[in-house]
Protein backbone atom coordinates (compact mmCIF):
# COMPACT_ATOMS: atom_id res chain seq x y z
CA UNK A 1 0.00 0.00 0.00
CA UNK A 2 1.29 3.59 -0.68
CA UNK A 3 0.74 7.40 0.92
CA UNK A 4 -0.31 8.31 -2.86
CA UNK A 5 -0.89 6.77 -6.01
CA UNK A 6 1.75 9.13 -7.80
CA UNK A 7 4.07 8.05 -5.37
CA UNK A 8 3.39 4.48 -5.70
CA UNK A 9 3.89 4.87 -9.41
CA UNK A 10 6.65 6.46 -9.40
CA UNK A 11 8.03 3.33 -7.61
CA UNK A 12 6.60 0.94 -10.09
CA UNK A 13 8.61 2.55 -13.08
CA UNK A 14 11.30 1.71 -10.80
CA UNK A 15 11.09 -1.86 -9.98
CA UNK A 16 10.79 -2.52 -13.39
CA UNK A 17 14.07 -1.23 -14.00
CA UNK A 18 15.40 -3.09 -10.98
CA UNK A 19 13.45 -5.84 -9.95
CA UNK A 20 16.02 -8.25 -9.14
CA UNK A 21 17.78 -5.84 -6.32
CA UNK A 22 14.24 -5.43 -5.16
CA UNK A 23 13.90 -9.05 -4.31
CA UNK A 24 16.86 -8.88 -2.99
CA UNK A 25 16.50 -5.82 -0.57
CA UNK A 26 12.52 -6.14 0.87
CA UNK A 27 13.19 -2.43 2.21
CA UNK A 28 13.45 -0.83 -1.21
CA UNK A 29 9.48 -1.33 -1.79
CA UNK A 30 8.54 1.62 -0.10
CA UNK A 31 4.84 0.60 -0.34
CA UNK A 32 4.98 -3.23 0.49
CA UNK A 33 4.61 -3.91 -3.89
CA UNK A 34 7.46 -6.31 -3.98
CA UNK A 35 7.56 -7.76 -7.91
CA UNK A 36 8.01 -11.24 -6.26
CA UNK A 37 6.38 -11.68 -2.77
CA UNK A 38 5.64 -14.96 -2.70
CA UNK A 39 9.28 -16.08 -2.97
CA UNK A 40 10.17 -15.09 0.37
CA UNK A 41 6.97 -15.39 1.94
CA UNK A 42 4.71 -18.11 0.41
CA UNK A 43 1.25 -19.23 0.40
CA UNK A 44 1.88 -22.05 2.11
CA UNK A 45 2.97 -21.02 5.18
CA UNK A 46 -0.43 -19.21 5.77
CA UNK A 47 -2.42 -21.95 4.38
CA UNK A 48 -1.36 -24.61 6.84
CA UNK A 49 -3.07 -23.28 9.36
CA UNK A 50 -6.06 -21.94 7.87
CA UNK A 51 -9.24 -24.71 8.41
CA UNK A 52 -9.83 -25.20 4.48
CA UNK A 53 -13.12 -25.44 5.34
CA UNK A 54 -13.56 -22.31 7.51
CA UNK A 55 -15.93 -20.28 5.41
CA UNK A 56 -17.72 -22.85 4.81
CA UNK A 57 -18.26 -23.00 8.94
CA UNK A 58 -18.80 -19.36 9.38
CA UNK A 59 -21.11 -18.74 6.89
CA UNK A 60 -22.85 -22.14 6.24
CA UNK A 61 -26.11 -21.14 4.69
CA UNK A 62 -24.45 -18.60 2.12
CA UNK A 63 -23.10 -20.88 -0.49
CA UNK A 64 -26.51 -22.04 -1.21
CA UNK A 65 -28.39 -19.13 -1.91
CA UNK A 66 -25.81 -16.15 -2.89
CA UNK A 67 -21.70 -16.32 -2.98
CA UNK A 68 -19.46 -15.43 -0.07
CA UNK A 69 -17.70 -12.31 -0.84
CA UNK A 70 -13.83 -11.62 0.40
CA UNK A 71 -12.07 -8.82 0.15
CA UNK A 72 -8.30 -9.00 0.23
CA UNK A 73 -6.68 -5.70 0.51
CA UNK A 74 -2.72 -5.64 -0.95
CA UNK A 75 -2.99 -8.60 -2.84
CA UNK A 76 0.31 -7.91 -4.70
CA UNK A 77 0.17 -10.16 -7.95
CA UNK A 78 -2.37 -12.64 -6.72
CA UNK A 79 -0.10 -15.45 -5.51
CA UNK A 80 -1.95 -15.24 -2.12
CA UNK A 81 -4.90 -14.49 -3.27
CA UNK A 82 -5.37 -17.45 -5.74
CA UNK A 83 -4.39 -19.70 -2.77
CA UNK A 84 -7.20 -18.74 -0.17
CA UNK A 85 -9.76 -19.48 -3.35
CA UNK A 86 -8.46 -22.75 -4.32
CA UNK A 87 -7.44 -23.72 -0.32
CA UNK A 88 -11.32 -22.75 0.96
CA UNK A 89 -12.62 -24.07 -2.19
CA UNK A 90 -10.73 -27.57 -1.63
CA UNK A 91 -9.27 -27.35 -5.16
CA UNK A 92 -6.06 -29.03 -6.19
CA UNK A 93 -3.76 -27.42 -8.67
CA UNK A 94 -4.77 -27.22 -12.50
CA UNK A 95 -8.62 -28.07 -11.13
CA UNK A 96 -11.41 -25.76 -12.31
CA UNK A 97 -14.77 -25.63 -10.44
CA UNK A 98 -17.24 -24.21 -12.90
CA UNK A 99 -19.84 -23.42 -9.84
CA UNK A 100 -16.72 -22.01 -7.44
CA UNK A 101 -17.76 -18.32 -8.32
CA UNK A 102 -21.04 -19.36 -7.30
CA UNK A 103 -19.52 -20.18 -3.58
CA UNK A 104 -17.09 -17.64 -3.16
CA UNK A 105 -15.96 -14.20 -5.52
CA UNK A 106 -13.21 -12.03 -4.01
CA UNK A 107 -12.72 -9.01 -5.03
CA UNK A 108 -8.69 -7.83 -4.66
CA UNK A 109 -7.03 -4.69 -4.80
CA UNK A 110 -3.82 -2.88 -4.66
CA UNK A 111 -2.26 0.25 -5.18
CA UNK A 112 0.47 -1.08 -8.07
CA UNK A 113 -1.19 -1.56 -11.26
CA UNK A 114 1.99 -3.35 -12.72
CA UNK A 115 0.87 -6.38 -9.66
CA UNK A 116 -2.42 -5.92 -11.02
CA UNK A 117 -2.13 -6.53 -14.42
CA UNK A 118 0.12 -9.10 -13.72
CA UNK A 119 -2.34 -11.01 -11.36
CA UNK A 120 -5.21 -10.68 -14.06
CA UNK A 121 -3.56 -12.68 -16.38
CA UNK A 122 -1.86 -15.13 -14.51
CA UNK A 123 -5.47 -15.82 -12.39
CA UNK A 124 -6.73 -19.66 -13.11
CA UNK A 125 -10.01 -18.48 -12.00
CA UNK A 126 -11.78 -15.50 -13.78
CA UNK A 127 -15.02 -15.82 -12.52
CA UNK A 128 -14.33 -15.86 -8.92
CA UNK A 129 -11.40 -13.79 -8.64
CA UNK A 130 -12.20 -9.76 -9.40
CA UNK A 131 -8.51 -7.48 -9.38
CA UNK A 132 -8.58 -3.73 -9.45
CA UNK A 133 -6.34 -1.33 -8.82
CA UNK A 134 -7.17 0.87 -5.71
CA UNK A 135 -5.23 2.71 -3.31
CA UNK A 136 -7.16 1.71 -0.12
CA UNK A 137 -6.77 4.95 1.75
CA UNK A 138 -8.44 7.38 -0.96
CA UNK A 139 -11.89 7.83 -0.04
CA UNK A 140 -13.49 8.89 -2.68
CA UNK A 141 -11.71 6.31 -5.00
CA UNK A 142 -12.36 3.26 -2.06
CA UNK A 143 -16.00 4.03 -2.04
CA UNK A 144 -16.72 4.35 -5.77
CA UNK A 145 -15.18 0.87 -6.12
CA UNK A 146 -16.12 -0.54 -3.67
CA UNK A 147 -19.66 -0.15 -3.79
CA UNK A 148 -20.03 -1.02 -7.37
CA UNK A 149 -18.52 -4.57 -7.09
CA UNK A 150 -20.70 -5.10 -3.83
CA UNK A 151 -23.69 -3.65 -5.60
CA UNK A 152 -23.64 -6.84 -8.82
CA UNK A 153 -24.82 -8.85 -5.49
CA UNK A 154 -27.09 -6.72 -4.13
CA UNK A 155 -24.70 -6.43 -0.77
CA UNK A 156 -23.60 -3.60 1.17
CA UNK A 157 -20.61 -5.27 3.21
CA UNK A 158 -18.64 -7.80 2.06
CA UNK A 159 -18.82 -11.66 4.57
CA UNK A 160 -15.03 -11.58 4.94
CA UNK A 161 -11.82 -9.09 4.74
CA UNK A 162 -8.12 -10.34 3.99
CA UNK A 163 -5.47 -8.26 4.98
CA UNK A 164 -2.40 -9.90 5.03
CA UNK A 165 0.93 -8.03 5.85
CA UNK A 166 -0.61 -4.94 4.59
CA UNK A 167 -0.97 -2.80 8.01
CA UNK A 168 2.68 -1.97 8.58
CA UNK A 169 2.63 -0.28 5.01
CA UNK A 170 -0.27 1.56 6.13
CA UNK A 171 1.51 2.77 9.45
CA UNK A 172 4.87 3.64 7.87
CA UNK A 173 3.21 5.71 4.88
CA UNK A 174 -0.18 7.36 6.75
CA UNK A 175 1.13 7.42 10.55
CA UNK A 176 -0.87 6.02 13.42
CA UNK A 177 -4.41 7.96 12.51
CA UNK A 178 -3.70 6.36 9.03
CA UNK A 179 -3.47 2.92 10.52
CA UNK A 180 -6.64 3.85 13.23
CA UNK A 181 -8.59 4.71 9.91
CA UNK A 182 -7.75 2.10 7.81
CA UNK A 183 -8.85 -0.40 10.35
CA UNK A 184 -11.68 1.36 10.99
CA UNK A 185 -12.95 1.51 7.26
CA UNK A 186 -11.95 -2.57 7.25
CA UNK A 187 -14.12 -2.99 10.15
CA UNK A 188 -17.11 -0.85 8.52
CA UNK A 189 -16.59 -3.22 5.32
CA UNK A 190 -16.10 -6.44 6.53
CA UNK A 191 -18.24 -8.86 8.61
CA UNK A 192 -14.91 -11.00 9.44
CA UNK A 193 -11.90 -10.27 8.94
CA UNK A 194 -8.75 -11.68 9.09
CA UNK A 195 -5.45 -9.65 9.92
CA UNK A 196 -1.97 -11.13 9.65
CA UNK A 197 -0.30 -7.87 11.16
CA UNK A 198 3.44 -7.53 10.39
CA UNK A 199 5.50 -7.29 14.20
CA UNK A 200 7.53 -4.39 15.19
CA UNK A 201 10.99 -5.93 14.22
CA UNK A 202 9.88 -5.24 10.56
CA UNK A 203 9.15 -1.52 10.92
CA UNK A 204 12.83 -1.41 11.95
CA UNK A 205 14.19 -3.68 9.17
CA UNK A 206 12.02 -1.78 6.58
CA UNK A 207 13.32 1.44 7.85
CA UNK A 208 17.05 0.16 8.06
CA UNK A 209 17.33 -1.39 4.45
CA UNK A 210 15.45 1.79 2.93
CA UNK A 211 18.56 3.90 4.76
CA UNK A 212 20.85 1.74 3.51
CA UNK A 213 19.78 1.94 0.02
CA UNK A 214 20.24 5.72 0.12
CA UNK A 215 16.04 6.54 -0.10
CA UNK A 216 14.47 8.21 1.85
CA UNK A 217 13.29 7.59 5.11
CA UNK A 218 9.51 6.38 6.12
CA UNK A 219 7.79 10.20 6.66
CA UNK A 220 6.03 8.49 10.05
CA UNK A 221 8.80 6.18 11.45
CA UNK A 222 10.06 7.96 13.95
CA UNK A 223 6.86 10.08 15.23
CA UNK A 224 4.63 6.06 15.90
CA UNK A 225 3.63 6.33 19.11
CA UNK A 226 1.61 2.54 18.19
CA UNK A 227 4.59 -0.02 18.43
CA UNK A 228 5.57 -2.51 20.32
CA UNK A 229 3.87 -5.69 20.45
CA UNK A 230 1.37 -4.70 17.02
CA UNK A 231 -0.72 -8.02 17.04
CA UNK A 232 -2.07 -7.03 20.09
CA UNK A 233 -2.33 -3.03 19.04
CA UNK A 234 -4.36 -4.37 15.84
CA UNK A 235 -6.32 -6.51 18.55
CA UNK A 236 -7.02 -3.40 20.71
CA UNK A 237 -7.91 -0.91 18.14
CA UNK A 238 -10.17 -3.57 16.58
CA UNK A 239 -12.03 -4.66 19.55
CA UNK A 240 -11.86 -1.51 21.87
CA UNK A 241 -11.82 1.09 18.96
CA UNK A 242 -14.24 -0.21 16.13
CA UNK A 243 -16.76 -2.53 17.74
CA UNK A 244 -15.14 -5.56 16.75
CA UNK A 245 -14.23 -9.21 18.70
CA UNK A 246 -11.36 -11.65 18.41
CA UNK A 247 -12.89 -15.18 17.45
CA UNK A 248 -8.88 -16.90 17.49
CA UNK A 249 -5.97 -17.05 16.48
CA UNK A 250 -4.83 -19.69 14.14
CA UNK A 251 -1.17 -19.40 15.11
CA UNK A 252 2.09 -17.96 13.91
CA UNK A 253 3.75 -18.47 10.25
CA UNK A 254 7.72 -19.20 10.15
CA UNK A 255 7.93 -15.75 9.89
CA UNK A 256 6.01 -14.73 13.49
CA UNK A 257 3.48 -13.27 11.92
CA UNK A 258 -0.39 -14.26 13.23
CA UNK A 259 -3.07 -15.54 11.68
CA UNK A 260 -6.03 -13.26 14.04
CA UNK A 261 -9.71 -13.68 12.88
CA UNK A 262 -12.48 -10.50 13.96
CA UNK A 263 -16.00 -10.19 13.17
CA UNK A 264 -18.35 -7.56 13.94
CA UNK A 265 -20.38 -7.75 17.36
CA UNK A 266 -23.66 -6.78 14.94
CA UNK A 267 -22.79 -10.44 13.20
CA UNK A 268 -22.40 -12.13 16.50
CA UNK A 269 -25.91 -11.15 17.91
CA UNK A 270 -27.46 -12.75 14.71
CA UNK A 271 -25.04 -15.28 13.76
CA UNK A 272 -23.18 -17.21 16.86
CA UNK A 273 -19.69 -18.28 16.37
CA UNK A 274 -19.49 -21.78 15.89
CA UNK A 275 -18.54 -23.34 18.85
CA UNK A 276 -16.34 -26.16 16.99
CA UNK A 277 -13.71 -22.96 15.75
CA UNK A 278 -13.70 -21.90 19.30
CA UNK A 279 -13.01 -25.17 20.69
CA UNK A 280 -10.08 -25.89 18.45
CA UNK A 281 -8.58 -22.70 19.40
CA UNK A 282 -8.87 -23.48 22.88
CA UNK A 283 -7.67 -26.84 22.55
CA UNK A 284 -4.13 -25.36 20.34
CA UNK A 285 -3.78 -22.54 22.57
CA UNK A 286 -4.42 -19.79 19.87
CA UNK A 287 -6.68 -17.69 21.56
CA UNK A 288 -3.99 -16.00 23.88
CA UNK A 289 -5.20 -12.31 23.20
CA UNK A 290 -7.97 -12.81 25.12
CA UNK A 291 -5.95 -13.61 27.82
CA UNK A 292 -3.76 -10.58 28.05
Amino acid sequence: MAASTEQATGGVEKTAAEEKPRVLEPGAAPFGNFPHYSRFHPPEQRLRLLPPELLRRLFPQSSETRPILGLDVGCNSGDLSVALYKHFLSLHDGETCSDASRELHLLCCDIDPVLVERAEKECPFPDGLTFITLDFMNQRTRKVLLSSFLSQFGRSVFDIGFCMSVTMWIHLNHGDQGLWEFLAHLSSLCRYLLVEPQPWKCYRAAARRLRKLGLHDFDHFRSLAIQGDMASQIVHILTQDHGMELVCCFGNTNWDRSLLLFRTKQATETHPIPESLIEEGKERNRIRFWRQ
